[in-house]
């Protein structure tokens, strides 16, 4: 009787907590059009996510309403760069790093009409570009190598999206914009130059996946399996006879032929797994997470975008990372 009540017990358990998973809300996860974040589109098509026995709903938005989205706790985790997820943090949305999905590797650009020709040229120029944000800390690093300074130039605030238009109106000298945008920047405005881009400092832009600290409290291993998942879209993205269709897939997402698509994700640096760690380093620099964000930080300390400096470790979980 003892033996028979104790198997009937483990039954009871067994279903309540298959009823729990199933009743369990999927993970909610915004994302936008940068390459390696569309990327996540692969595994959305292939059904990897309920094959790894998790369920997630990815939305689609434009860049800043993701995050706005997030704030809202619309969603429970966003693609966005490592320096944004300081601005939405300071402002009340506080996220975790989990994982590193890429570094800008020239996708974001300083364009420049005809006739500038290097970084230099844009002294005492008009420079569209949208303060506070990641183009902003792009340009500034770009004027320092140059040997110049902010005060050196004009700053005109516009909108990412809008930048290209505002670059043929004449209406400033050039621009900075991530692709599409800095690619249609060029495309519009016959001679225009890109004479500055992030593949110039790797590491300065990491992009990645945030998470709401309450939701990767309560179901790690449920975020831990979209981590696997990521790294089985990354492997497929690699693989030589699968690449074209995970190419394929990203393109039809953004309504680009594949082609024209490939230029994009050339401007990309994808992470493998171990390359991926390797960022995860604790140390100062472009050439780890925490050292970029830092460095994000004092940007956006300097420009007022946030009043307090920002506990950087708090922001950033590399356990799921390097358990893989």
């Amino acid at each position: 009787m003892m033996r028979f009540s104790r198997k009937l017990a483990l039954s009871a358990i067994a279903v309540l907590a298959w009823c729990g998973a199933a009743l369990a809300e999927p993970l909610k996860i915004g994302y936008s059009d940068w390459p390696g974040w569309v990327a996540w589109e692969v595994a959305v098509e292939k059904g990897w996510f309920s094959e790894a026995g998790v369920e997630v709903k990815f939305e689609w938005f434009d860049y800043v309403a993701s995050m706005d989205a997030f704030a809202a706790g619309q969603i429970d985790a966003v693609a966005m760069t490592n320096g944004d997820a300081l601005v939405t943090g300071a402002t009340g949305a506080k996220s975790v790093m989990i994982l590193i999905n890429d570094y800008s590797n020239g996708n974001d650009m300083v364009v420049a009409r005809r006739g500038i020709d290097s970084v230099q040229d844009l002294k005492g120029k008009k420079v569209g570009v949208e303060i506070g944000f990641v183009g902003h800390l792009l340009l500034l690093d770009a004027l320092s190598e140059a040997g110049l300074s902010e005060a050196d130039v004009e700053l005109i605030n516009v909108p990412t999206n809008e930048t290209p238009q505002v670059l043929a109106s004449g209406e400033v000298d050039a621009i900075v914009a991530w692709q599409p945008n800095s690619g249609m920047a060029l495309s519009l405005v016959p001679g225009s130059t890109r004479i500055a881009s992030s593949a110039d400092q790797p590491g300065l832009i990491y992009d990645v996946l945030a998470v709401n600290p309450s939701s990767l409290a309560e179901r790690r291993a449920d975020w831990a399996k979209v981590a696997e998942v990521w790294y089985r879209v990354v492997d497929y993205f690699f693989d030589p006879a699968t690449r074209d269709d995970a190419i394929a897939i990203m393109a039809s997402r953004v309504d680009l032929p594949p082609a024209e698509y490939a230029e994009f994700v050339d401007g990309t640096r994808i992470l493998k797994l171990e390359e991926a760690k390797a960022y995860f380093e604790k140390k100062d620099g472009f050439g780890s997470l925490y050292g970029s964000s830092a460095i994000s930080d004092r940007f956006n300390l300097d420009n007022d975008v946030y009043k307090d400096a920002q506990d950087i470790d708090s922001y950033i979980d590399p356990s799921i990372t390097l358990g893989m």
